[in-house]
């Protein structure tokens, strides 16, 4: 009987283990599948348009759009009504084949953006970190040096330039009679008629020195401007590149990084007049503490010169002018905000008549609007827009007409509140006119001579359509495109479920996505995971059509993924954006695990009792702070290049944000000091070269891990800029879902002889919220 019982549960024991072997085996057909998604769907989303481009103020434009196999570039003459290809592509693959020994097609140009110059007869675009110019005549294609897109070292070092004895070069006065410098750290003046050299300045010295960059003469030629500058803390980050490609011993550099607290350049404007040889140093009264002093101008009549005062901490903003003649300043312009003024995505200014009237955006009502300032009086002549809804961005000041024109979010109730329509509205808030007409997000592109507009629309269910409309009357012109996803559809491909429920305060909609696997069933249980950016510079769920988006592949492994924007993002009213005010932590989780409760309420396979998260960057952050935070609900997380003690990250992102100076907020908002928490399940994920978040960060929190006998996963990337580690890191990111949210195995990578598809570039166009992915 003994006997019998042990065959017994010998038996179930290979039984258990054999389906969970075969569970495994099956989970590799979903990996196979994911992987496929990408050139699947991509392929099949036919005349798909990215932004309309007008060249320079011709009537022309020109765009990219998908073909089948790739893409291809268009060019619209309005004037003549045409629509051609908007170069020969076969010739230009073909030239630029023999200079690269490359195999692109018609349809596979390496590029996403072209710029025609010299009077369209040539061509530039940018390949492999260089920058090639084709000319157009001959289709000979040469390299024209490095990309303008490649960023350089010091690129987080917010301080200025270093202090130089000597100047090489000088700056001519507009009168072409005197040519200013720096010697001995001082400005100097050279008259070019009797080659006369003297010393305006005699204050500078190589601890607090005057900076050629900051020269600016006067319309007049008869008074100058330069900066004196006494330096704070240039902090430097050193990098191990522990596996370079041509070496095999481990190179070395560092990058200028400063971060919060950290002492900053004091910067200090100083005006000349040149005929006086005299000095006058300008009263700081009202800019004691600057952050940043910039957009320094001189008025077209000299009368005075401009520039803007960020204090330390964000809550004082002005606009400042200096008289030319006394060296008095008085402030145009005062923003003093409770939490932050929000000078890195909502700042505009534009001056009218040489500064006599400046049109200024602000949040001092709740909602992010326009208004006309007396530049004379530095009094606020008019509100231009109003009401419960957001201006977005200024498209164009229409002097002439005293007309703005601009991109909204949020007029219409019940409807998306991010969806952006283009309006027009004259300086004196009057004649508010909308020029979009469809319930769908609008990219827009104006003529240069205001005619005409080009409407690009869509949303996430539904295709593009890109429109030439005349502005007279809003007529459609030109129908350019409408996107074919036929294929698309019988490809498999399932339009993402834009969903709203209420927030924490019982009354403000959140907004988010739902996206489904391929073959989802209804009658099954669905483990959810949240894609996560919290960052309070914008708002973040996608509001455009896409083919495919990698949150796709990772729902056809047998999950559901979901984007959300909580409180604390932009876009929304004032107070939306300020739930971020030193409280990084809160990150919209409130927010957001209530949503998540109104679609599990709604839809039974919505399995909220496993519940994962992910994010990079700030979103990494915000990953590891669910797990830690909001252990209830959030079981699993992935953490990539995470900046997760804000003090250890640049200086103008989290001070922004977080205050100044340093306070225990950044302690109760840091994941590394909050470590001991964890509970859930966590793999965090640094790239070792990381230039946008100090890869320290990401040691320091396994450190106190370490420290707090916590259990987790460490995935390190050699040589990896800022990023989620590319296809090894995302493969480690499933395998962790699969492996803790499925229960089920991955596939054992190290035994199998076929590996999975390598991702392949994008057809398609990116949309601003894959941009700021990035």
């Amino acid at each position: 009987m003994k006997q019998k019982s042990k065959l017994c549960v010998f038996f179930l024991v290979f039984v258990f283990s054999s389906l969970t072997s075969l569970l495994a085996q099956g989970r590799l057909q979903d990996y196979e599948r994911a992987a496929a998604l990408r050139e699947r769907f991509e392929s099949q989303a036919i005349n798909v348009p990215d932004r309309a481009v007008w060249i320079g103020k011709t009537p022309r434009f020109w765009y990219r759009k998908t073909v089948k196999g790739g893409h291809e570039f268009i060019l619209v003459d309005v004037e003549k009504g045409t629509k051609t290809p908007a170069f020969d592509h076969e010739k230009l693959a073909s030239a630029l084949n023999k200079e690269t020994g490359e195999k692109f097609t018609a349809v596979t140009l390496p590029f996403r953006s072209i710029n025609f110059v010299d009077e369209e007869k040539f061509l530039e675009f940018e390949f492999r970190d260089s920058f090639w110019r084709c000319d157009l005549a001959t289709y000979e294609v040469k390299k024209a040096g490095p990309a303008r897109s490649l960023l350089r070292d010091g690129w987080q070092d917010v301080g200025g330039p270093a202090a130089q004895a000597a100047s090489a070069e000088s700056k001519t006065s507009p009168d072409k009679k005197w040519e200013a410098f720096i010697r001995n750290y001082n400005v100097w003046l050279r008259s070019l008629e009797s080659k006369e050299e003297f010393p305006l300045s005699w204050d500078g010295n190589e601890g607090n020195y005057y900076t050629f960059q900051s020269i600016l003469w006067s319309p007049d030629s008869k008074k100058l401007l330069a900066i004196r500058l006494r330096p704070g803390l240039h902090r430097k980050i050193q990098y191990v590149d522990s596996s370079p490609e041509d070496q095999l011993q481990p190179k070395y550099f560092t990058l200028g990084y400063t971060k919060p607290g950290d002492p900053l350049d004091l910067q200090q404007p100083v005006l000349f007049h040149v005929e006086e040889r005299k000095q006058i140093n300008i009263d700081n009264a009202l800019f004691p503490n600057p952050y940043e002093l910039s957009n320094f101008a001189w008025r077209k009549d000299s009368r005075a010169f401009t520039f803007e005062y960020n204090q330390r901490g964000h809550q004082v903003y002005r606009v400042i002018e200096v008289d030319g003649t006394t060296g008095q300043a008085r402030a145009l312009i005062n923003e003093e905000c409770a939490t932050f003024f929000c000078y890195s995505s909502k700042k505009f200014r534009y001056d009218l008549d040489d500064g006599r009237e400046i049109i200024w955006m602000s949040e001092r009502d709740g909602w992010n609007h326009l208004y006309l300032y007396d530049g004379l009086s530095a009094t606020v002549k008019n509100q231009i827009t109003k009401g419960e809804w957001v201006v977005r961005s200024v498209e164009r000041v229409d002097e002439e007409r005293r007309q703005v024109w601009f991109l909204g979010s949020g007029m219409y109730p019940g409807k998306d509140p991010y969806f952006l329509h283009l309006y027009r509205v004259n300086l004196d808030g009057s004649g508010l006119e909308c020029f979009t007409e469809a319930d769908a997000n609008h990219t827009i592109t104006l003529s240069p001579d205001l005619k005409y507009y080009v409407d690009l629309y869509s949303r996430v269910d539904m295709a593009p359509v890109m429109q030439l409309r005349r502005v007279e009357d809003k007529k459609v012109i030109m129908e350019l495109e409408k996107a074919d996803i036929s294929g698309l559809i019988k490809a498999g491909w399932r339009a993402p479920e834009s969903f709203v429920a209420k927030g924490r305060d019982g009354k403000t909609d959140i907004w988010g996505i739902i996206i489904r696997p391929t073959n989802f069933d209804p009658k099954k249980k669905y483990p959810v995971i949240e894609y996560i950016y919290a960052g309070p510079h914008s708002s973040f769920v996608p509001k455009s059509f896409f083919a495919w988006n990698q949150m796709m592949s990772l729902a056809e492994l047998g999950f559901i993924v979901v984007q959300i924007d909580g409180m604390g993002t932009s876009n929304r009213s004032k107070a939306f954006h300020d739930v971020c005010w030193k409280n990084l932590k809160d990150a919209g989780f409130p927010d957001r695990i209530l949503w998540h409760k109104a679609v599990a309420a709604k839809y039974p396979y919505y399995d909220i009792s496993r519940v994962g998260i992910y994010g990079t960057s700030a979103g990494g952050q915000n990953a590891m702070a669910g797990l830690l935070f909001h252990p209830e609900f959030y079981k699993v997380g992935f953490a990539a290049a995470g900046c997760h003690d804000n003090r250890m990250d640049k200086i103008w992102w989290n001070e922004q944000w977080m205050g100044w100076p340093i306070g225990p907020e950044y302690e109760a908002s840091s994941n590394t000091v909050n470590a001991y928490r964890l509970k859930g399940k966590l793999m965090l994920l640094v790239p070792e070269l990381d230039t946008n978040v100090d890869p320290a960060t990401t040691f320091q929190v396994v450190n106190a891990l370490i420290k707090a006998g916590k259990d987790f996963e460490l995935v390190v990337i050699p040589g990896a800029n800022h990023g989620s580690g590319g296809a090894f890191g995302e493969r480690k990111r499933n395998d962790f879902f699969v492996r803790h949210l499925l229960g089920v195995n991955p596939p054992d990578w190290n035994k199998l002889e076929k590996k999975l598809p390598e991702p392949r570039p994008s057809f398609m166009p990116r949309s601003p919220e894959e941009i700021w992915d990035e």
